[in-house]
């Protein structure tokens, strides 16, 4: 995805953020490229700004929809994340918006888990895990952003997904890894940069 591309993404999330928490209207999908009818996982980030506190996240991890649309439906959903209280009209120049555009998750293939650790690179990686009917995701800024070590980054994934913090080694656990492109707005309606993990 090129900048054009990943500001565009930006600025309809942007857009769909506004429409839903100003007016209550569901943000139709508009004219756009074919890179964004083709189905792809993305998640919509919130953040306040300037503290960078976390205010809303939420996406889809496989690619069921087209990405205009799942980039819509993950903006408006970010706004009624179930940890924060639903987005205010007050705060629409008070967040900014990142975008992050997943590749589709790939098991990580281990014999035994501790092999996990040596196959996991902080701040490419994202990471799913799934054992029986709970799953957890984080995306691949989240151990950076916490100065999280590839066991830490495992132990906080099951944590996620309302697991033992060492579900990730019992047999019958799997452990995704997916990669993503991240947008973001460097300040409220700003201009919009491509971001890369910090390590």
């Amino acid at each position: 995805m090129d900048a054009k591309q990943g500001a565009f993404a930006v600025r309809l999330a942007r857009k769909a953020v506004e429409e839903w928490v100003g007016k209550g209207e569901r943000l139709a999908r508009p004219k756009c490229g074919k890179c964004f009818l083709a189905k792809s996982g993305v998640f919509t980030t919130l953040y306040t700004y300037p503290g960078r506190d976390l205010r809303g996240c939420i996406g889809f991890p496989s690619p069921v929809l087209p990405l205009a649309d799942g980039i819509i439906e993950a903006a408006i959903s970010a706004t009624q994340d179930p940890r924060f209280p639903s987005l205010d009209k007050s705060e629409l120049d008070k967040i900014i918006i990142e975008v992050s555009v997943l590749t589709k998750p790939e098991r990580i293939p281990a014999k035994k888990p501790e092999e996990y650790t040596g196959k996991i690179k902080i701040g490419r990686d994202g990471l799913i895990i799934k054992r029986g009917a709970r799953s957890g995701l984080l995306l691949p800024q989240v151990p950076v952003e916490y100065r999280w070590d590839a066991n830490t980054y495992l132990q906080h994934l099951c944590m996620k997904a309302a697991l033992p913090s060492d579900a990730w080694c019992a047999a019958g656990t799997e452990i995704y890894a997916f990669r993503s492109e991240i947008f973001g707005e460097k300040r409220p309606n700003g201009a919009i940069e491509k971001t890369a993990a910090k390590i």
